[in-house]
C-alpha cells in the first residue's frame, strides 16, 4: 500500500494491482518496423556541476538496456531527443553512444537495426549562421555515423530557425545530405511542441506548405529516404501525409498520443513506428506488434490500449520534459539503480506527475518487479514530503 498524491492537492492511498507483461522475443517476424528511442543513464557518483559539463555516462547500465529492447524484437532509434540530445547531452557524448551501440548490436543475436540521429549541435549557434555551415555539420555527423555502421536519421536542427531560413535553404541542405549518404536516411519532422525553438521548421508555419514540401523533398530521390518520421501529434494529418509518400518510402510514426490507430492502419496504409515511449513499454509494444503480425487485433488493442493513457501523462504538456518519465520507469523496473538524469532533468516534471505515471504504469502490466517499483516509489515520495503509512 502506497500514500499517493493527486493531482486536486489530496493523498490517497493506492495498492498495486497490475499483472506484469513478462519480457519475451517475438514469436514470428513483426510485419511493422518499430524503432525504440531510448534515454542515456547517468553516472551519478562521477558527475560533477551537471549544468554546465559534460554528462557522466553509465555506460553498462545504458548499454543493457538496449540490450533488454533488442531482447524483445524492438529496433533502436539511438543518440535522438530521447536521449536528451540538445538538452543535456552533447555530441561528443552522443558519439560516443553512437559508436558503443553499435558494436553492441553488431554482436546481437537478434541483428538489431539501429538508427542514428545526426544534427548540427557540436557547434554554437554563432557558427551556424549559413547554409554552409548547416550543411558541414550535418555531414561531420553523419559521417561519424556511417563510419560506426549505423543508419543515418537527419534529425531537425534549430539552426534552420534561429536563421529564419526559407525553403530553399532547407531544400539546398537536404538535397546534399539525402543524396550524398550512403544508405537511405530517415528525415525527422519534430514539431514545436517537442522543441520551441523549431517553430516554422521547412520555412513556414503553415503545415499544409510544409507537407507539400517534405514531400516534394522525398519524392526528388526516394530511392535514398527509408522514411520520415513525423512527431506533430495529429493522426490525421499524419493518415493524409502517408497516403502521399512515393511507393517504398515508410511514415514512422512519432505520434507518442494515437500510435496505436496510426500503426494499425487504415486499410489502405499503416504507420511503421519511432517512439520514445517504446522504450518505456517494450514489453507491450513487442508483444502487441507480435499480435498484428498474427493478426489478432483483439490482443493488439487489448495490450496497447492500457498504454495510451500512460504515453499522454508521460508526453503531456510541455512534452519536452517526456524524457523523465522514459527514466523514472526504467528506474522503476530496474534497469538503473538510481533516478538521476543528465543535467539533473529528473527535476523537470513533478510528483504527482510521476504518481500518475506509476499507476497507470501498474495498469498496463508494465511495472516489472512490483515490489521493487513500490519501494522506489516510496524512496521518492518520501524525498518529497510524502511520508507512509508505518514509516
Amino acid at each position: 500500500m502506497l500514500i499517493l498524491p493527486t493531482a486536486d492537492n489530496r493523498l490517497q492511498p493506492y495498492r498495486l494491482t497490475g499483472t506484469p507483461l513478462i519480457p519475451r522475443a517475438p514469436r514470428v517476424p513483426l510485419n511493422r518496423t518499430a524503432f525504440a528511442a531510448a534515454h542515456v543513464v547517468s553516472d551519478p557518483l562521477r558527475e560533477r556541476n551537471p549544468w554546465d559539463t559534460r554528462p557522466a555516462v553509465d555506460w553498462d547500465a545504458t548499454l543493457a538496456f538496449r540490450q533488454s529492447l533488442w531482447d524483445q524484437g524492438l529496433g533502436l532509434a539511438e543518440a535522438m531527443d530521447t536521449a536528451q540530445r540538445g538538452m543535456g547531452v552533447d555530441w561528443l557524448t552522443a558519439k560516443e553512444l553512437i559508436e558503443r551501440t553499435m558494436a553492441a548490436a553488431k554482436v546481437h543475436p537478434l541483428h538489431p537495426r539501429v538508427a542514428c540521429g545526426a544534427g548540427t549541435d557540436h557547434m554554437a549557434p554563432a557558427d551556424l549562421l549559413n547554409e554552409a555551415a548547416i550543411l558541414a555539420a550535418y555531414q561531420t555527423q553523419a559521417g561519424a555515423i556511417e563510419a560506426a555502421g549505423g543508419q543515418i536519421i537527419l534529425m531537425a536542427s534549430r539552426a534552420f530557425t534561429a536563421m529564419q531560413a526559407g525553403p530553399e535553404i532547407y531544400a539546398r541542405v537536404y538535397r546534399r545530405l539525402i543524396d550524398g549518404a550512403a544508405a537511405p536516411v530517415i528525415l525527422h519532422w519534430l514539431g514545436d511542441m517537442f522543441d520551441p525553438a523549431l517553430k516554422g521548421y521547412w520555412g513556414t508555419t503553415d503545415v499544409a506548405a510544409a507537407s507539400d514540401f517534405v514531400l516534394d523533398l522525398i519524392a526528388a530521390n526516394p530511392a535514398k529516404v527509408d522514411g520520415i518520421k513525423i512527431s506533430l501529434l495529429d493522426q490525421a494529418h499524419e493518415e493524409a501525409f502517408r497516403a502521399r509518400l512515393p511507393d517504398g518510402v515508410r511514415l514512422y510514426t512519432g505520434d507518442d498520443f494515437n500510435y496505436a490507430g496510426l500503426i494499425a492502419g487504415d486499410g489502405k496504409h499503416f504507420s511503421h513506428a519511432l517512439l520514445g515511449i517504446f522504450a518505456a513499454i517494450a514489453p507491450a509494444a513487442s508483444q502487441a506488434l507480435e499480435a498484428l503480425a498474427l493478426g489478432d487485433m483483439a490482443a493488439y488493442h487489448r495490450l496497447f490500449a492500457p498504454t495510451v493513457p500512460l504515453s499522454r501523462e508521460i508526453f503531456r504538456a510541455p512534452t519536452r520534459f517526456y524524457k523523465a518519465g522514459i527514466a523514472f520507469l526504467a528506474w522503476l523496473n530496474g534497469h538503473q539503480t538510481h533516478f538521476i538524469m543528465p543535467a539533473g532533468f529528473q527535476s523537470s516534471r513533478d510528483i504527482v506527475h510521476y504518481a500518475q505515471v506509476f499507476r497507470l504504469a501498474d495498469a498496463a502490466g508494465l511495472l516489472a518487479g512490483p515490489d521493487l517499483a513500490e519501494a522506489r516509489m516510496k524512496l521518492l515520495l518520501a524525498l518529497h514530503g510524502v511520508e507512509q503509512e508505518g514509516a
